[in-house]
């Protein structure tokens, strides 16, 4: 008899949300003894109602499926890499035009059946408090992460390793941009002139923030308006909810009155408009999200508005009024490591190897993208389990992509969903850009089966290259 039959392999899992079941599911696959804990029933966070397991919270939909878009070329790698909450999704899925859509309560159920039948996972419901970094865990707890577990995750990420937020800014691709307007530049001439910028006149602006203060919010949630946040930080209530003076929400700002944005984050001091030679009225300036500065971030421009509000009064900036928006500014509450300062491309802590970390805790924005963390994450976790080696998938692939994102250096970090803009360019770009992302999610899948092949995983059949016919076989 084998070492692993006498001795089986152990993991702990904290969480049974999307990325704790992808986790728990592929670790039972390679023979582990997984004890999955889910606190519910015992203790449901504010937004969980459900006792099932991978509940679907805000929406119903997992995003488009066709391969030239993002979240179908992560499905696709997800395919390759095992799903089972994909197949899970099929066995529940409602019409939806191109996207993958579900019945929830189908779903959960559907999850928990496998779960419950697997018999390498033991599932615990109860709240867990404690983990013990000597012994390999995954924590799987999603963005509602709270209490005593929340303060220990602190203290082994330094103290600041948790974040909390409750707005952020939308994020645009660099190629989307009007360069005929937008100007790079810093104030004063200071720097390599790290920021892109987007001038306004008098006439521009004054249209811009009528649009703006009158524009549409999005509903609160009640355990948002709850958020955890620095205390010591100036706090006050708009609308009700508590704004924090260092991530004003610029919907309330510009409500604040005509020139206050002008004073704060559209300050226009220290620029020149190149196409005047003059300073511009006001000014929004954009930062590179990532270290291709294929993506930018609007600084300053946290907000709560509707998605849809966003791209019609946003696009009113000059230089964006074609921009391709990869991430829309969200106001919630959310908790996420600083994954760039204590996340290796395992997905463990860097001081507490035996710690792993999946889904939105990380930074993976987004139900499939927490999917998808779990069966990174689990592949670190067994290969530490193992003895083996572990790197992530390469970086032109999504899912690589994501894990790069969320563990290469970035002083401004916030969470980010699977996007075209964070894969690499390609050597020869096709001028339509629907050509240009079928081209990438083309060779990200070939990447991904490369990656597979090199580990020895199996790579399903229907990505497989058809046989060729017998060579004395009928013409």
């Amino acid at each position: 008899m084998s070492e692993t039959a006498t001795n089986p392999l152990r993991a702990v899992v904290l969480g049974a949300g999307l990325a704790g079941c992808e986790a728990a599911l592929w670790l039972a696959g390679q023979g582990v003894q997984v004890e999955l804990y889910e606190q519910k029933p015992a203790h449901f966070s504010p937004a969980h109602k459900s006792e099932g397991l991978a509940e679907l919270i805000c929406s119903n939909s997992l995003k488009a499926e066709r391969l030239d878009s993002a979240s179908g070329l992560l499905k696709t790698e997800m395919r390759l890499l095992g799903s089972r909450l994909l197949t899970a999704a099929e066995a529940a899925r409602v019409a939806a035009g191109g996207a993958l859509a579900v019945d929830r309560d189908r779903f959960s159920a559907a999850v928990t059946a496998m779960v419950q039948a697997e018999p390498n996972i033991t599932l615990h419901r109860e709240e867990v408090t404690r983990l013990d970094p000597a012994v390999p865990v995954l924590v799987a707890t999603g963005p509602l992460t709270e209490g005593a577990l929340a303060a220990q995750i602190r203290a082994l990420t330094g103290g600041a390793g948790l974040s909390f937020y409750d707005a952020v800014a939308p994020i645009v691709t660099a190629e989307s941009l009007n360069y005929d307007k937008v100007f790079a530049a810093s104030r004063y001439g200071r720097g390599d002139a790290d920021y892109l910028n987007c001038p306004f006149s008098r006439e521009e602006y004054e249209a811009f923030h009528a649009a703006l203060a009158a524009a549409e919010r999005a509903p609160v949630h009640e355990f948002d308006k709850a958020s955890q946040q620095d205390e010591t930080a100036p706090a006050k209530k708009d609308g009700g909810v508590t704004v924090y003076e260092g991530c004003m929400p610029i919907e309330i700002m510009a409500g604040r009155g005509a020139d206050t944005m002008r004073f704060g984050p559209l300050r226009p001091v220290g620029l020149r408009d190149p196409r005047t030679g003059h300073r511009p009225w006001a000014n929004v300036q954009l930062r590179a999200e990532n270290a291709g500065r294929t993506l930018y971030n609007l600084v300053g421009f946290q907000t709560n508005l509707k998605w849809g509000e966003q791209k019609r009064v946003f696009s009113m900036i000059p230089g964006l009024e074609h921009a391709e928006f990869v991430r829309y500014g969200v106001m919630h509450r959310n908790t996420f490591l600083d994954s760039p300062r204590v996340l290796t491309g395992a997905l463990c802590l860097k001081e507490y190897p035996n710690v792993f970390f999946a889904g939105q805790i990380t930074g993976f924005e987004g139900y499939m993208e927490s999917a998808a963390c779990g069966l990174l994450a689990a592949r670190g976790l067994y290969a530490r389990l193992t003895g083996g080696s572990y790197t992530p998938p390469p970086r032109d692939t999504m899912c690589g992509a994501l894990v790069e994102y969320i563990t290469a250096e970035n002083k401004n970090f916030q969470p980010m969903g699977a996007n075209m803009g964070i894969l690499p360019p390609l050597e020869q770009r096709p001028r339509d850009k629907r050509l240009r992302y079928l081209a990438a999610a083309q060779r990200a899948v070939e990447s991904m089966k490369g990656w597979l092949a090199q580990r020895g995983e199996p790579i399903p059949e229907q990505y497989l290259p058809p046989e060729p016919p017998p060579e004395n076989g009928p013409a």
